[in-house]
């Protein structure tokens, strides 16, 4: 081993290292370190260039004390900040991601489809059907969102009305039995309306509430749908009714009619019947007029086809009905609805067979597939 040779290198190895970007002691304890490894290694296997191997040597023990003393801060730093031991105030912040989700750079569809995707924990099949457009269209929607907000800074909150349209589907998803987030929908829904003074978020939140009122009935034991008209009312939650009708009557006293507001009325009126029989149709037709001039939804159109059923009649229902495409989802199970009001009782059944094809999940496909089978055994002599 020649000392001689690494004593004269010392000082062009430590000028390297601080050339390169090394504080004086920190490359001078590299070197040092590398010197020893030097005495080790050497005799047994010399570098063909010293300077080079000892440099090379050095800078990597320059970069490992570094990444060891950054690793070293922060370990003190996530000590610094442990909070102090015992009880913590719960936090919820749910409601902020919603509204971080529907970032302004998104188109409202766009973060709806994200939001509900990102924080609802919506699959993207359960998205694609609440917005009536093909899977695939919709995986690629999302996808083109989360390019889009990759990169940016999420402090610029999302509108109102895009938070109201997440938390809506959520509602109906998890009040569909798919998944159960109708109780999470309702809890986020009471934060806002606690956060913010907004006609429609009080709209949406008597809509939900009256419509949850009735949850327990709309299934049998067995599973299998209960459809409104057969429900037992003595087993709605008539608290939740009161809550919701009341929280709807201050938001229309403000003469802001939105979208939820008109929905919610609806709901009411048929909460408000003590039978199926004595619903006030006429008063829910003009509500569903309401709805179509604020909203123009094919979906709204479709209920209310119904509603001229049973407010002027089944013939005029199906009028109503063949001005809508018939691709739209349960437009089939509408129609054999109404072709049974109007006693033609064979249309129904194939009508009712063919929407149980149709349909997107399973208890609906068995209450079509009963319903058919029901017109069917009366059919038969």
């Amino acid at each position: 081993m020649d000392e001689a040779l690494l004593r004269n290198l010392t000082p062009s190895v430590l000028t390297v290292l601080v050339r390169r970007g090394a504080d004086f002691a920190a490359a001078e304890d590299a070197v040092q370190e590398a010197l020893v490894e030097a005495v080790r290694v050497w005799p047994v296997d010399p570098p063909r260039d010293a300077k080079g191997w000892l440099v090379t040597v050095a800078w990597r023990r320059f970069l490992d004390a570094r990444r060891a003393d950054a690793s070293r801060r922060r370990r003190e730093d996530r000590v610094e900040e442990e909070p102090a031991p015992g009880p913590t105030p719960a936090v919820d912040d749910t409601l902020q991601l919603y509204f971080l989700c529907a970032h302004p750079s998104l188109t409202p569809s766009s973060a709806v489809a994200l939001t509900l995707r990102a924080v609802g924990g919506l699959t993207t099949r359960q998205i694609a059907h609440a917005y009536l457009v093909p899977e695939a269209t919709m995986a690629q929607r999302i996808s083109r969102a989360k390019r889009t907000v990759s990169g940016v800074r999420f402090d610029q909150p999302g509108d109102v009305a895009t938070v109201l349209r997440v938390l809506y589907l959520v509602f109906n998803e998890g009040y569909s039995g798919d998944v159960d987030l109708a109780s999470e929908a309702i809890r986020l829904t009471r934060q806002l309306a606690a956060a913010i003074d907004h006609p429609e978020v009080a709209g949406l939140l008597a809509l939900m509430l009256i419509h949850h009122a009735r949850r327990a009935t709309r299934t049998a034991p067995d599973g299998s749908l209960v459809p409104l008209a057969e429900q037992d009312r003595g087993r709605w939650d008539t608290a939740l009714i009161a809550e919701g009708v009341q929280i709807l009557q201050t938001a229309l006293a403000r003469d802001r009619l939105g979208e939820f507001q008109a929905q919610a009325a609806i709901a009411a009126l048929h909460a408000d019947a003590p039978t199926a029989e004595e619903t006030d149709w006429v008063q829910i037709l003009e509500w569903y007029d309401e709805l179509t001039r604020l909203t123009d939804s094919p979906v709204v159109r479709l209920n209310r086809a119904v509603a001229v059923g049973e407010a002027d009649g089944p013939r005029a229902g199906l009028a109503a009905l063949a001005a809508l495409d018939d691709s739209l989802p349960r437009h089939t199970a509408v129609a054999a609805y109404l072709h049974e009001r109007d006693g033609d009782l064979a249309t129904a059944a194939r009508l009712y067979a063919e929407a149980a094809r149709k349909a997107p999940n399973l208890a609906e496909r068995d209450h079509l597939t009963r319903q058919a089978a029901r017109l069917n055994a009366r059919r038969r002599p």
